[in-house]
């Protein structure tokens, strides 16, 4: 193959270098497009423009495979804990066990929040949603930590950074919780691993004690494993650009992954399934209304942008899935009506042609309902498993010492015209 594309624009050709990756993903590097032809690309939604390299997470969409640093997703949510992921995914390698528990020390240092913080939460209504709030707070940590606004800041004051949002999200997440029940805060136990933790934070009231079960740890290490990070975050990476301050660069992460197109798609399974229930229950009827092209409704949880077979993390999370409401004992009719669908969109040939499997969204939303997460948190549980991925995007972007990232756009407005008095007008 050519190590160059070539483009003939105006009757001049014009060369490209080809660039190979290590899994040998192909690109042509137009980098230089508009210095030399005066031209730049049109990529609606950026669907074909890859913004960086990068050495973070594999993913190909055709044979649904999604790797970590190299190590497949099936390995990482059999075998390793949240933690051991994240020290992965910012930091390069698996942690040897002596860095896995100087990783741990580290975060349980700082799980605490400052005291001022929670009059913040007072002034929030009961009805905002959770991930205002938390997009909010994580903005409003920069406030407690001015130091970190520097972007020439030393490696070790970074890294002091990065824990301390590991160690204080899931705190800030947690009460985002409490605050809208009007519960009151229940502060984090250090001797309680990440998971446990936050579930800890999440459901214990300070009346009686409160025993988390091992199951529900296990089920949510896994789930976060699976949302960890899954390639470009643009979001991201284009605040990252600008030198904002960690802080700032996650709040945005979040309020992009807010919208049901994304982070918040796991909520609107739920809703469907609501739906479907108090109609009755009649899954036939409503899988209908999907195929009906007149019919403003679709299922949601079903088929991906990218994974065009499969998505890996479903299958995972699918037998994950059975185990947890099996353990559990749950009898819930909405989980009845979800087993009905996904029987429908494994067997039907409408399903199958379409390539409208259950993808992760589907199964989460259905094991976060068992576990007892309330809908309206869902997002905040997908943001809280994909911070070691936006932590890990930024980190590498800046020691890259990449440039700001500025899309360009294709002009068609009004051209030039004269500015008439408003009595003319």
């Amino acid at each position: 193959m050519s190590n160059v594309a070539k483009i003939e624009l105006d009757g001049t050709v014009y060369e490209f270098p080809v660039v190979v990756g290590s899994e040998n993903e192909k690109a042509i590097d137009i980098s230089k497009l508009r210095d030399t032809t005066g031209y730049v690309t049109l990529d609606t939604g950026y669907k074909n423009t890859g913004a960086t390299t990068s050495k973070i997470t594999f993913l190909d969409g055709e044979e649904g495979i999604l790797r970590y640093r190299g190590y497949p997703i099936e390995q990482l949510a059999e075998k390793a804990s949240f933690l051991e992921v994240a020290y992965l995914l910012i930091y390069g390698e698996l942690p040897t066990q002596a860095q896995l528990d100087e990783f741990k020390t580290s975060i349980q240092k700082h799980t605490l929040v400052h005291e001022d913080m929670k009059q913040f939460f007072e002034a929030y209504p009961a009805k905002a949603h959770p991930m205002g709030v938390l997009s909010s707070m994580i903005c409003s940590l920069s406030t407690f930590y001015p130091e970190s606004l520097d972007p020439n800041r030393s490696a070790e004051a970074k890294n002091l950074t990065i824990h301390r949002l590991l160690a204080k999200l899931p705190t800030l997440a947690a009460w985002s919780y409490k605050n809208a029940m009007r519960h009151p805060f229940m502060y984090p136990r250090n001797e309680f691993d990440y998971c446990k933790n936050f579930l800890y934070m999440m459901f214990a009231m300070p009346t009686e004690d409160y025993n988390v079960d091992p199951v529900v740890v296990e089920a949510l290490n896994k789930l976060l494993i699976l949302h960890a990070d899954h390639e470009q975050k643009s979001t991201v990476r284009i605040v990252g650009s600008s030198q904002a301050n960690l802080y700032a660069t996650i709040s945005a992460g979040i309020s992009a992954l807010w919208g049901p197109l994304h982070g918040g798609a796991n909520q609107e399974v739920i809703e469907m399934l609501e739906k479907i229930h108090q109609d009755g229950g009649d899954v036939d009827k409503w899988v209908a209304k999907a195929k009906d092209k007149e019919d403003p409704f679709r299922l949601m949880g079903f088929g991906h942008r990218v994974y065009k077979n499969f998505d890996p993390r479903a299958k995972i999370i699918k037998k994950a899935c059975d185990d947890i409401l099996s353990k559990l004992g749950i009898n819930d009719p909405m989980l009845e009506i979800a087993k009905k669908l996904e029987k429908v969109a494994l067997e039907d040939e409408y399903f199958k042609a379409r390539n409208l499997y259950p993808n992760v969204d589907f199964y989460s939303g259905i094991i976060y309902k068992a576990l007892g997460i309330p809908t309206e948190m869902f997002t905040v549980m997908f943001a809280l498993g994909r911070l070691p991925g936006w932590i890990a995007q930024w980190k590498e972007m800046t020691e890259n010492k990449e440039p700001i990232g500025r899309p360009r756009q294709i002009y068609t407005g009004e051209t030039p015209r004269d500015y008439v008095e408003i009595s003319k007008r």
